[in-house]
């Protein structure tokens, strides 16, 4: 294979839509992680905690954070760009991150959002979200990625 082609470590010159899409995912987070910490599009702020399920600030007035949730999104953000420069790592980053997003959705489900176990914090708004983000990325990187392999293949 060329290097514009081989999808397990070079990176392509114009990127393919599978390194677009994790790129794009990447600045979505770390777009996240910062509002998460702007007063007003955070709210109330002085109820946002360090971690756990005493935080009560919400990010746009429905999906509860915490410094700890904000840092998270953040580093996810900084991975998905990172990831982002291979065809085979920003698949890996969607699907990874996909199945990771899904695992917390069932965790948020089957924990009480008033238990310590609660340390991220999650809330029903944020479990469905996790839901929609994971099915999506899954499907980003199985989709884009095997239409990356039969564009490289002609």
């Amino acid at each position: 294979m060329t290097e514009d082609t081989d999808l397990r470590t070079t990176r392509t010159r114009q990127g393919s839509p599978v390194q677009a899409a994790a790129a794009l995912v990447g600045t979505a987070f770390l777009l996240v992680g910062v509002l998460g910490f702007i007063p007003g599009i955070t709210t109330p702020y002085d109820g946002l905690e360090g971690a756990g399920h005493e935080s009560h600030a919400e990010l746009f007035g429905l999906f509860q954070v915490s410094v700890l949730h904000n840092v998270v999104h953040l580093l996810f953000g900084v991975a998905g760009m990172v990831l982002a420069r291979t065809q085979a790592s920003a698949r890996a980053f969607l699907v990874g991150g996909g199945a990771t997003y899904l695992v917390l959705w069932l965790y948020g489900l089957v924990v009480d959002d008033r238990s310590q176990a609660n340390f991220v914090p999650l809330n029903a708004a944020d479990d469905w979200l996790h839901l929609v983000l994971g099915a999506g990325m899954i499907a980003l990187g199985v989709v884009l990625a095997r239409r990356s392999r039969s564009t490289a293949t002609r």
